[in-house]
């Protein structure tokens, strides 16, 4: 090899082993970041529930309230459901019934009362778990979501909602808009309801973290990129006549 190859070669080495390197520090910082979502989600699941206006006064003041356990108490306007998308705990595709719950003070807050597979779906297949009367409910305090790149359209006429977005549900359920919603979703943690459906206790806490590995992937393809820039410069080297 010529001495202008092999300097290009080592400019093109360097720059690829600069990437790989890169990412692997960018995913330790991702890692430190997750954990700190983790521990933040354990610390908060282990919190006494807190009351709706706590809730909602921390709600203001937090950057993320997300988890956050808070008890109301109300009556379900079962007539308003809305139907989220959403995969069970136990891998099965079906959706999350989200309900809006009016207090005695007046506010309205939107609960994701569970999962229901599409069997039951329909509210007359389920009539059991449809309280009539005054409840005191439990939930993990959830903020609204924007849809991303991938996520199909909500579609209100036929009451499919693929992104988490209370301002898009709370205008379908009251198109005068004239009630007092309060700014955050509750997903409900009991499971003990009658019928058996809505499944509460759905959420999340689980949080996938494997950015370490991701960041030894990117560190060890690195290390190998020198090894075969040396490999290959050694043998070149080796291959020339004397």
């Amino acid at each position: 090899m010529s001495t202008p190859a092999l300097i290009r070669l080592t400019i093109v080495t360097l720059i690829g082993f600069a990437v790989l390197v890169w990412l692997g520090v960018w995913q330790l910082h991702r890692l430190e970041w997750k954990e700190a979502i983790i521990a933040r989600i354990e610390a908060r699941t282990e919190r006494k529930p807190v009351a709706l206006e706590r809730a909602i006064e921390l709600a203001g003041k937090w950057r993320d309230p997300s988890y956050l356990p808070v008890t109301v108490e109300g009556r379900f306007h079962n007539e308003r459901e809305r139907f989220l998308y959403a995969i069970s705990l136990d891998g099965e595709a079906g959706w999350h019934v989200i309900t809006p719950l009016e207090t005695a003070s007046g506010r309205v807050v939107l609960v994701d009362r569970g999962f229901v597979p599409e069997a039951f779906r329909e509210p007359h297949t389920r009539d059991e778990g449809q309280f009539k009367d005054v409840v005191t409910v439990t939930g993990l305090l959830r903020t609204s979501e924007k849809p991303n790149l991938f996520s199909p359209d909500d579609n209100e006429e036929a009451n499919q909602w693929f992104t988490r977005d209370l301002g898009g549900m709370a205008r379908s359920m009251f198109p005068g808009g004239t009630v007092n919603v309060v700014p955050f979703f509750l997903e409900q943690v009991e499971t003990d309801i009658p019928g058996g459906w809505p499944k509460g206790g759905q959420t999340h806490l689980q949080l996938p973290n494997r950015h370490l590995q991701y960041a030894l992937t990117w560190f060890g393809l690195a290390g190998c990129l020198l090894v075969v820039y040396g490999a290959f410069v050694w043998t070149n080297r080796r291959g020339k006549p004397s």
